[in-house]
Order: structure tokens, then C-alpha cells, then sequence
């Protein structure tokens, strides 16, 4: 034998053995079941299916679950909830299949369990993140009550056109505040020890770039540079996965030409090679399944290549379980392929304790003391107060006088069915407040008359669409002009009217996308009439996106966003306008004048051509009907008091290598009412390699101010904050002069600058 054939011979022992040991499981019982598994125990393992009974998102409900969990086809269910239910369920994947192995038995758990919170857009307002994860918390606690050990959350996708719908899932616009949420949710769902049984596995998604679908429509193409990619879209996945999330949901879209879900270079290459991910890797809903429309092959073709790019399990599209074992026979893909995969479920089934105990999450006591209780409601409420934002107090409007003649009008304003929000398949809307109930509790004393108004849309064939889960928009047997009369007849004898107006629930989230993002048409025919009366007008805005609202913004009114406040709505709503809790939310995604803006946000670059601040030049960038500027900044948020920045100072104007700068700034609160502010710092890198934003969030404080007080608020910024992704993907900082800016929105004014060397 040649040296050079002993010397092959070496290379492919090596390489065999470190193949084998990367295949191999770290926790020694997870690989001894592995040993044992057939390839067709292996394949099923695979495989994710729901019976039916929960939302559905496609067209596809899995048939004859039962029987293939006896034959060991199925390695997880989706859909069913309840110990007794969860029960019967594994049962019989521990009874009735040889090797007894436990299933994973998840839910989409988004803004709350049966204690529903705000939609995630409008939680993300809160700018709290201790709050946002007890949020998480408390969701765990109630879901895993129910049997449920595995969430199809964080969404952290970063969305900038509000005509996409499932920008009410998220937390808006921006990579680092995405970044905080993404952290704090993880961690809210998954506590310190997964073995527990109130605790949960996470799973981040919708890896990767979903929320720039091109127009804003659903489920659309993706078309994005890897600069942008890594600087303003990636960052919130990876915090997710910094921060030890168990698992990854796959996005419908493409990334680079090649559908998320079958993609080496997002699931494997970047995911696990570049950023460490040990978890598993979940496909959406038959998103494999959709490979095909894509134009990828037939469902042997999608599915090998999902494999072999890193994804683990199948929703529901039973591609894996009907084709692979054809693959490993035609040499598409290997068994040593389907170990990994069928390894890090089975792990992750560990992690939970269900080998120990299958039944551990089935206490048939908990649901009672665990689920929807007095202080979980309670808690739901201080919530949802906290994510209003204030846009606007014409006169201070708000808030209003505890004994006041009030008119309360509109399609929301008597409308439980609306209340809950998108994407809340696992609460129940008969259990919501109506904004009607919740201020006769809290304001007992009031005068209250109560008159529809408009319809939500007088438009039946939009009405049908947005009714699929049940009905959201309900058309009167009354024309609209006696509607109208009615609530003009109402607010004419009030001292003040408030209208609770906006989007119906289904008019935002998943496939529910529009390219009028205004208030509806039967709507803004209501609000003209009422603020005709001469009457004083609070606006109280429900929707799950930014709205465009030049008209209602220029009006003499208040407007109140309270997007879809959940299970305590009414009541939420009642303390904010009558002034138990001041608000303090602050926007997560920039307000458009209207679509023709659309994307906007606040991160933006500069052109070589800048427009002048409120002035109109030709050939400079700009619109000829609007100003560049929005309607209403990132970060902005008005309060029932006020507040004023002074003195900002950095305490080191050179630094180098890993040193920090901290930049104090007094915040007084020179109002009447007590209040919080979010103290905002953003960061401008004046000259880079590649083209910089104008100013980027870089860190944030919520602080409490007494009437009158004045407090000195820090924040710091970190070397990683001036860090970003250069032409080559690495992440660095270059040497330059950066600008801090601190205020009350990303128009901060209060600048001062550093050097670093």
C-alpha cells in the first residue's frame, strides 16, 4: 500500500470518528434510546401534528393522530390543552409505542395564556422589560397548568410597513429595543430550570427577515442585503439565542433566494455554526409543504433538502414522515442526518424531565389556582394600562372628571369580541371587559350614555374576511346616518364624548394585511360629526398596527392609542382615561402621515442629497405633497404631565478598547400629575466604512418622577453598542467621533459627543 492511500485511509478514519462524535448526543440516556430507535422510530420523532380544536393557520388538520402515535410516528402535538386532555394523549405515547417515548405538547401562547395581555406591539410600548417578562412568566404558568410545555413564542420580527398585519405580534421597528423584548421573553417563558414544571420550552420565530415582506402582504418574498440583514433584522434572534431559547421556528419566506425553511446557509452556516444554537429547528405551519410552490421540487425533493439544511421537525406537512425513509434508500439524505434531528428533540424532551415523568405538567389542581385567577386579572390590567400611549391632549382633554356627563360612543366601545386582540386562539373574548363595563367600574359616579355610532366597516365583503374566527364586525340592521344621528343625539346632551374607534381584531395579525391603514370610512364619518358638536372629544384608538391619522391627528381632540388591550381592556381603559394611572407608553414603530411613506422608520440614512429640516428644496430627497418627517417618531409618547431635559454630560469625551461611556442627563417632572418617562439615548457614528444610520437606539430608562421631582437618570453605553456589521460581516467598531443624543423620542435634541481612539 502507497503511502499516499495510507495516509487517505488515516484522514477517513478521522474524519469518521469526529462525525460520529458530532452525531452523538451529550446526555448519555438521550443517546442510549437513540441506539435502540428504528430508523422508522427515528423518522416519527420528526414529526409535529395537531388534531384539530386550536387556530388553524393553512388548510391542513392532521387525520388519524391516535393511531400514529401508537405507531411512533409522532413527536410532538399542537392543539390540545387541558391535563385530562394532555393526558389521554400521552397515555398513550408512553403505553402503547415500544420505546415509551413522551410528546411534546405545544401552543401559540403570544400575549398571554386565558389571562390575556396586550397584542406584543402593544406590550412592547410599555418599553418595560421586567414587566414584559412577568408577562412571559405568568403565561408559562397558566399554559403549563393546561399540559402545555412548549410555545411558539417570542415573534421577534423586525416589521417597518404597518400594512403587514403580524406587526402587532412583535415589538416594531428597532434591532435593539426587538433585542431587550426577545431577551426578557425568553427568559419570562423558560425561568432558570426547564425541568420545573411551570416552566416551558421558548421558541423564537419566524427565523429569518419575515417581517420585510415585500408590500407588506403576508407570507411574501424577502429581498435584503446581508449588511442590512445583520445590522437591523438579525439582532433580535440572535438575543434569543444568547439569552438560551430551546428552540426555532422557520419563516415562510426566502432568504436569498432559497425558502427559510430549506435554507443551509440561515439554519445551519449562521444559526448553529456562527452563533452557537444547540436547540432544535421547527418548520411553520407546512411551510416544508409550501417549498414546493416555490418552485423547489416535489415533497421528496423539499424535504430532503430541509433536512440537510437543519431543519429538525415538521408542522404538520407529514413531508418527513412520508418521504425521507425513500431519501435514505435513494442516497438523498443519510440516517447519520435524521440522528441529529431526531437528537435534539429527544434532548429537548430531557430538558423538560418528561423521561423522568411523563405526566408531570398534568396536575389536574393547578388549572384552578393557577389559570385566570382574581390576581392574574389584576395583573393583566396594571398591563395593558401601561402600553397606551398618549398621542395627543387637545386642552387636557384628558383625563376626565370621575362624575362627568359622558357620551361614550362607537363600534368598540360595547364590543367583547374585540378586546382580546389577534392571536389569542388559547383565550376566551367572553371573559373580557368592554370598554363600557370597565368605566361604570371605574367611575361609578359618571353619567354614562352609550351610543354605537358607525359599524367598524359598512363594507360586508371586508366584514366576511375579518370574521373568520368569529364576529368581529357586526353590520347594524341600521343605516348609518341614524347611527350617526343617534351618537350626535347623545354627545349634543354630554359634557364630553369619547369614541372608541380603530381596527376590529381580525383587521391585523396573520393574513391580514391592507393597503389602507386609515381609520375606517364609517368611522371617520362618526368622529366628524362628533367633534362638529363643538363638544370636547377624546378619541380612544384601538388597532394592531400604526395607523395613518393625518386627518383625526389635526382634529381638536385627545386620542388615546390602546391597541388591543386583552382580557382587561375595559377596565385598563377606564384608568387611564379617568386618571388612576398617567400614561406612559411610548411608540415601537414610527406612525406614517399615510402609505405612500410606508417603510418609515427612525434608523434611516442619509442621502447624498439631505432635504433641509421643514423646508422644500428641489433635487434634494423629498416628497412633493408631504413632508419626509412622520406623523408621529419612534419613541414618542405624550403623558397627563410633562417633562423636561437638562444638563446632559458624558463622563469620558476619549475612550478606547472595551471602555464604556456614561451619559447623565436631569429629567424633571414640571407638570401636575405624577409620572413615568422613558429616558431615550441614541447614538450617531459620524464617519464609518459603510454608510450609517443618522441615529441608532442604543439604550433606554424607565423612570418614576413625583410632581415636581427632578432626577439625575445614567445610561450607559457599551464598546458592543458602537460595534457593527462591516462589508465582511464583522462585527467591529472603527475608530471616529460619535454623537449621543438623550430626550423623550428619537428626536432628542440634548447632543453631546465622544471620541473613540
Amino acid at each position: 500500500m502507497t503511502l499516499h492511500k495510507q495516509c487517505l485511509i488515516v484522514f477517513l478514519f478521522y474524519t469518521f470518528i469526529q462525525l460520529c462524535a458530532q452525531e452523538r448526543s451529550s446526555i448519555p440516556e438521550v443517546q442510549e434510546l437513540l441506539d435502540k430507535m428504528t430508523l422508522d422510530e427515528k423518522i416519527g420523532q420528526l414529526n409535529l401534528l395537531t388534531p384539530g380544536g386550536g387556530v388553524a393557520t393553512g388548510a391542513v388538520v392532521s387525520k388519524d393522530v391516535e393511531n400514529k402515535i401508537k405507531s411512533g410516528q409522532v413527536g410532538g402535538l399542537f392543539g390540545v390543552s387541558g391535563p385530562d386532555k394532555v393526558r389521554i394523549a400521552q397515555k398513550i405515547a408512553v403505553k402503547d409505542t415500544r420505546l415509551k417515548i413522551p410528546l411534546l405538547i405545544g401552543s401559540d401562547v403570544i400575549h398571554g395564556y386565558k389571562t390575556t395581555f396586550p397584542i406584543p406591539l402593544g406590550l412592547s410600548c410599555s418599553w418595560d422589560m421586567e414587566l414584559i417578562e412577568k408577562t412571559a412568566r405568568l403565561a408559562a404558568i397558566e399554559a403549563t397548568a393546561d399540559g402545555i410545555n412548549w410555545n411558539f413564542s417570542p415573534m421577534v420580527d423586525i416589521a417597518r410597513d404597518p400594512r403587514w398585519g403580524r406587526i402587532a405580534e412583535g415589538a416594531g421597528e428597532d434591532p435593539y429595543l426587538g433585542s431587550a423584548i426577545a431577551r426578557a421573553m425568553v427568559q419570562g417563558y423558560q425561568g432558570t430550570d426547564l425541568s420545573h414544571p411551570n416552566t416551558m420550552l421558548s421558541c423564537v420565530k419566524h427565523f429569518a427577515l419575515y417581517g420585510a415582506s415585500q408590500a407588506g402582504r403576508d407570507y411574501h418574498t424577502v429581498d435584503m442585503g446581508k449588511i442590512k440583514m445583520f445590522n437591523q433584522y438579525l439582532p433580535p434572534y440572535k438575543a434569543a439565542v444568547d439569552a438560551g431559547v430551546a428552540s426555532v421556528m422557520t419563516s415562510f419566506n426566502d432568504v436569498d433566494g432559497i425558502p427559510a425553511t430549506g435554507n443551509r446557509w440561515l439554519l445551519t452556516d449562521l444559526l448553529r455554526n456562527r452563533w452557537g444554537f444547540n436547540g432544535f429547528v421547527v418548520s411553520d405551519y407546512t411551510s416544508l409543504n409550501e417549498m414546493m410552490f416555490h418552485g423547489l421540487g416535489n415533497l421528496q425533493d423539499v424535504s430532503a433538502l430541509s433536512l440537510k439544511a437543519g431543519l429538525d421537525m415538521d408542522m404538520v406537512g407529514e413531508g418527513f414522515l412520508t418521504t425521507l425513509k425513500k431519501s435514505i434508500a435513494e442516497g438523498k439524505v443519510t440516517e447519520e442526518e435524521i440522528n441529529r434531528a431526531c437528537t435534539r428533540i429527544l434532548e429537548a424532551k430531557y430538558t423538560l424531565g418528561l423521561f423522568d415523568d411523563p405526566y408531570h405538567y398534568l396536575d389536574s389542581s393547578r388549572p384552578k389556582k393557577d389559570i385566570l385567577t382574581p390576581k392574574n386579572r389584576q395583573f393583566a390590567r396594571e398591563v395593558a394600562a401601561r402600553s397606551f400611549v398618549l398621542l395627543k391632549n387637545h386642552k387636557a382633554i384628558l383625563p376626565l372628571r370621575k362624575n362627568a356627563k359622558i357620551a361614550l360612543v362607537g363600534p368598540l366601545a360595547d364590543s367583547r369580541n374585540n378586546m382580546l386582540g389577534t392571536w389569542a386562539p388559547t383565550g376566551n373574548p367572553d371573559l373580557a371587559v368592554t370598554v363600557i363595563e370597565g368605566f361604570k367600574k371605574v367611575a361609578p359616579t359618571a353619567t354614562i350614555a352609550y351610543a354605537k355610532g358607525a359599524n367598524i366597516t359598512d363594507d360586508k365583503a371586508l366584514a366576511k374576511k375579518v370574521n373568520v374566527f368569529g364576529p368581529r364586525v357586526v353590520i347594524d340592521k341600521r343605516s348609518p346616518e341614524a347611527m350617526i344621528k343617534e351618537a350626535v343625539d347623545v354627545a349634543n346632551s354630554a359634557d364630553v364624548v369619547v369614541a372608541v374607534v380603530g381596527e376590529a381584531t381580525e383587521m391585523s395579525g396573520e393574513s391580514a394585511s391592507r393597503t389602507d391603514i386609515s381609520i375606517p370610512k364609517s368611522q371617520k364619518k362618526l368622529i366628524r360629526a362628533l367633534v362638529a358638536t363643538g363638544k370636547p372629544v377624546a378619541l380612544v384608538l384601538m388597532s394592531g398596527r400604526p395607523l395613518s391619522i393625518p386627518e383625526e391627528y389635526n382634529m381638536p381632540v385627545a386620542i388615546l392609542q390602546v391597541w388591543h388591550p386583552g382580557v382587561e381592556a375595559g377596565n385598563a381603559i377606564g384608568d387611564v382615561v379617568f386618571g388612576n394611572y398617567n400614561p406612559s407608553g411610548k411608540l415601537s414603530a414610527t406612525w406614517p402621515r399615510n402609505v405612500g411613506q410606508i417603510p418609515i422608520y427612525h434608523s434611516v440614512k442619509n442621502t447624498g442629497r439631505p432635504n433641509p429640516e421643514g423646508k422644500y428644496e428641489k433635487f434634494k430627497t423629498n416628497y412633493l405633497d408631504v413632508p419626509n418627517t412622520p406623523l408621529l417618531p419612534f419613541g414618542y409618547g405624550l403623558s397627563y404631565t410633562t417633562f423636561a431635559y437638562s444638563n446632559l454630560r458624558l463622563d469620558k469625551t476619549e475612550i478606547s478598547g472595551n471602555q464604556s461611556v456614561n451619559a447623565t442627563v436631569t429629567v424633571e417632572n414640571t407638570g401636575d400629575y405624577d409620572g413615568e418617562e422613558v429616558v431615550q439615548l441614541y447614538l450617531s457614528d459620524v464617519v464609518r466604512s459603510i454608510t450609517p444610520p443618522k441615529r441608532q437606539l442604543k439604550g433606554f430608562k424607565k423612570v418614576m418622577l413625583k410632581k415636581g421631582e427632578r432626577k439625575e437618570v445614567t445610561l450607559t453605553v457599551s464598546s458592543d453598542d458602537l460595534k457593527f456589521y462591516n462589508g465582511n460581516l464583522e462585527f467591529i467598531a472603527e475608530p471616529g467621533e460619535f454623537v449621543i443624543y438623550v430626550g423623550t423620542d428619537s428626536n432628542a435634541e440634548l447632543s453631546s459627543s465622544f471620541i473613540l481612539k
